[in-house]
């Protein structure tokens, strides 16, 4: 059978190659009700994520970092359960300080644990999920129509006004991240919160109606007074910082003389592709990098540097 050019790619998925991309938890978005939680704490087997301020609690177990909690374990940590929460595995804000936790568990923050490796890829998953619900939660407290109050309903996946009935659901905000290319150079510049050396692709927000190649475009243009002219998806990462999308692309660079923002970006330049490979390797002159392995940038980056000019 003949398969269709629209559905040639990799064998494996390029997005399944980032950082909390690991997600394996069964959604059941069709089934969500009332029901939803109190069912999942009913659930003897539930697991539970402790979070609080950014940072998750994490319980040393062996040398290693065990992110799972029982619901007897959140119990005697004080943990609220049932309030802005979401199952079967449900994120759970945590009652406690880090310095009022009992020995033998830590609270580090999210960032830390994906930088470090500390937990798996399918805990990492969770945590993108449960962190960017947790968040939503936060921010939605009163109505955008009225100013009263909501309440959580279905699970996590709602808010309801008390007083005017309308209903809130949880936002994914959408960020294209793109490596502009020319010939054997790549575009790529450093924010002045970025860790020493680091450079790393140009991104922002894709704004309402806009495509993701318009704000590609868009984006680049506007912080390096780069043209662009064809523009290619390649992956898309979930980033819980707090509810991110992130988009990936390539895209063909028309011009090359940059004229970078200042007020975005310290330093925007070209890298030669052989630089970019000592960068990689953490072996540049200069002692340039790139961002650690699991974020989407540096998939892109390390893909191109990788392949043939």
């Amino acid at each position: 059978m003949m398969t269709s050019p629209l559905f040639l790619s990799p064998e494996r998925e390029p997005s399944s190659l980032v950082g909390f991309a690991g997600n394996r938890i069964d959604r059941q978005s069709e089934n969500r009700s009332e029901e939803s939680l109190p069912s999942a704490l009913a659930d003897p087997s539930a697991r539970l994520l402790l979070t609080r301020g950014g940072r998750l609690h994490l319980k040393l177990n062996g040398g290693g970092f065990d992110p799972w909690f029982s619901l007897d374990e959140a119990g005697t940590l004080g943990a609220k359960l049932g309030n802005d929460s979401q199952g079967p595995v449900i994120a759970v804000p945590a009652a406690l300080e880090p310095e009022e936790l009992p020995d033998g568990i830590k609270a580090i923050e999210h960032r830390s644990i994906y930088v470090q490796g500390l937990i798996d890829a399918e805990a990492l998953g969770a945590l993108a999920q449960g962190a960017s619900l947790l968040s939503w939660h936060t921010s939605s407290r009163f109505c955008g129509r009225c100013g009263g109050k909501t309440q959580m309903r279905i699970g996590g996946y709602k808010r309801v006004c008390d007083s005017c009935g309308a209903e809130q659901f949880p936002r994914t905000d959408p960020v294209a991240i793109m490596l502009a290319v020319k010939g054997d150079k790549c575009l790529m510049g450093r924010s002045p919160h970025f860790a020493p050396g680091m450079y790393s692709c140009l991104a922002g927000f894709i704004e309402p109606g806009e495509t993701i190649e318009a704000a590609v475009r868009r984006e680049t243009l506007e912080e390096a007074d780069i043209r662009l002219g064809r523009v290619a998806y390649h992956a898309s990462q979930p980033w819980p910082f707090p509810h991110t999308l992130m988009i990936g692309c390539f895209a063909e660079a028309l011009d090359e003389d940059i004229t970078f923002d200042d007020r975005e970006l310290e330093d925007c330049r070209w890298f030669a592709r052989e630089e970019v490979r000592l960068m990689i390797e953490g072996s540049h002159p200069d002692g340039f990098g790139v961002p650690p392995p699991g974020a989407i940038a540096s998939h892109l980056i390390r893909l191109w540097a990788q392949a043939d000019a």
